[in-house]
C-alpha cells in the first residue's frame, strides 16, 4: 500500500457528518485512520466490532467495508488513503 491522499487534520468539532455515519473508500482504497491527539472510536458496522484508538494509534480500514468514528471527547485526526 502507497499513501496517495490524506485529509486536512480535523478535531471533535470538525469532523465531518460524512465520517460520523457509516460510510465506506472508493473500490482498491484502504484508509488509514491516524489518531494525533486525544481518542477515536472506530466501529465497523457490518460486524458491530468497535476499537477506541489512542493518539499514535491507526485505524486500518479495508476497501468498501462500511464504518464510522466519533470523538471520545478532545480529538485531533485525519485520514490517510492508500492504493
Amino acid at each position: 500500500m502507497a499513501p496517495y491522499r490524506e485529509t486536512a487534520v480535523f478535531d471533535e468539532a470538525t469532523i465531518p457528518a460524512g465520517l460520523r455515519r457509516a460510510h465506506t473508500t472508493k473500490a482498491g482504497t484502504w484508509g488509514l485512520i491516524e489518531v494525533l491527539e486525544g481518542r477515536l472510536r472506530l466501529r465497523f458496522v457490518e460486524s458491530g466490532e468497535e476499537h477506541v484508538l489512542e493518539a499514535g494509534e491507526r485505524g486500518v480500514v479495508a476497501p468498501g467495508e462500511p464504518h464510522e468514528v466519533s470523538p471520545v471527547g478532545p480529538v485531533k485526526m485525519r485520514v490517510v488513503f492508500c492504493r
